[in-house]
């Protein structure tokens, strides 16, 4: 943990609302936690138990465009203290019809309800970082809200544990509704500039079209989008996938499951807060290509563990560059979309995410029942590793857009023949 790594925290504005994000995360996770043992409690069905996840991944991936197109008009806080309230609710509707035993596919529709709460507003949240810190802080800033998430995804379902055997599902969930208490104070009071006033008066689904084609006409943002809809499809399927590593690869149980969770955990954790530090030294793009080359490494060396203890300290190695490759990416997109479309392109990156990352997890499933888990893990890596090798030796303008502006235009002055930039 270095100073520069929480240097954004001194920034009033930052520490409200990540502290505030921190509280509402736990929250999150007791409640996704919650869920899925009361849902698979009373249907018995592994396929129900599939539903409640989906309900957080669709909901991102499909309106993550249009909460952008609504934030990029309307003001953030506001539009972020909606969609908080209405998340709020949700959970408080579910603890509501756990006390009642109200059949699960309610309880799916609310998480879904509650998932399309999340999607339109994170665009909004996530536009408002470059207003909350200095522009030279905003790696460092993009780090600590990853280390926040994966902090969240550690102690929320410890806590969920700790909930469920001492009360029930409705308590998790009613926690998780006044969790987001904390989220509606710090945007109460948190001290922004005045929104800029939008002149556009086009309808929603105009806005997220031509959000979309400002995010292609811009070089950096294209070539982020483009990476992170390759990494989700071939790299982050892992994440789903530790499960089968641990029981089917592994053979170790429930219980090396929870230490390849944890030990991710802990690499995100320790990876996001040295992010500001190494950029500091090596620059923000290359820190950031690196990165992109050494998480499917990383992901090798995880795949060929055949004990427990290596994949751990491999598993490691991944969060942390796997958190490398996410906030470099993100804070592409953060610093070279345009001011008036900043939440629309974020959508369109996240939207890349949230829908791609299903399909590259459902497929590497499917091909690790006939291959094997272990082999896939490593042919993932290995192909990623490859096709990053590939955009770096032969795209270098689209490894050059990944710079600050002002740097991707001196380039462009100083080598007029660079290859186009894109993915």
């Amino acid at each position: 943990m270095t100073v520069s790594a929480l240097r954004p925290l001194r920034s009033r504005n930052f520490a409200l609302v990540w502290s505030a994000a921190l509280v509402s995360n736990v929250g999150s996770w007791m409640q996704t936690v919650a869920l899925g043992v009361v849902v698979t409690a009373r249907t018995h069905d592994p396929l129900w138990t599939g539903l409640v996840a989906a309900a957080a991944f669709v909901p991102l991936g499909l309106l993550s465009p249009l909460g952008g197109a609504v934030a990029d008009r309307v003001d953030r806080r506001r539009w972020l203290l909606l969609t908080t309230m209405g998340e709020a609710g949700c959970a408080a509707a579910l603890a509501v019809l756990a006390a009642g035993h109200a059949a699960p596919v309610w309880m799916v529709l609310m998480a879904l309800v509650g998932g399309a709460c999340t999607a339109v507003g994170l665009p909004a949240y996530q536009a408002m970082l470059p207003d909350l810190v200095p522009r030279q802080d905003l790696l460092a800033a993009v780090s600590l809200s990853s280390a926040q998430f994966n902090l969240g995804r550690v102690v929320g379902p410890a806590l969920a544990g700790v909930v469920l055997v001492a009360g029930s599902a409705a308590w998790a969930f009613a926690v998780n509704a006044v969790s987001f208490g904390a989220v509606v104070v710090a945007l109460l009071i948190l001290r922004l500039p005045p929104p800029a006033e939008s002149a556009d008066s086009s309808g929603v689904l105009s806005r997220t079209l031509s959000g979309a084609r400002l995010a292609w006409a811009e070089p950096g943002c294209r070539s982020a989008i483009g990476l992170i809809a390759v990494v989700a499809l071939i790299g982050s399927p892992f994440i789903a996938l530790v499960p089968a590593v641990a029981i089917e690869g592994l053979h170790r149980g429930a219980a090396g499951t929870s230490v390849l969770v944890t030990a991710q955990g802990v690499g995100a954790v320790a990876g996001a807060l040295a992010l500001a530090s190494m950029a500091r030294v090596l620059g923000r793009r290359r820190l950031l290509v690196r990165a992109l080359l050494a998480f499917p490494a990383a992901l090798v060396l995880y795949g060929w563990a055949s004990s427990l203890v290596p994949a751990t300290l491999a598993i490691v190695a991944v969060g942390a560059t796997y958190i490398g490759v996410l906030s470099g990416l993100n804070t592409v997109v953060q610093l070279r979309a345009p001011a008036g479309a900043r939440a629309r392109v974020l959508g369109l990156y996240m939207m890349a995410l949230g829908t791609i990352y299903p399909v590259g997890a459902i497929a590497e499933g499917a091909l690790a029942r006939a291959i094997g888990i272990r082999p896939v893990t490593v042919f993932s890596g290995v192909l990623l590793l490859a096709l990053m090798v590939a955009v770096v030796r032969l795209r270098p303008g689209a490894v050059q857009a990944l710079d600050d502006p002002e740097a991707a235009v001196e380039v462009v002055t100083e080598v007029p023949t660079a290859a186009p930039a894109g993915p």
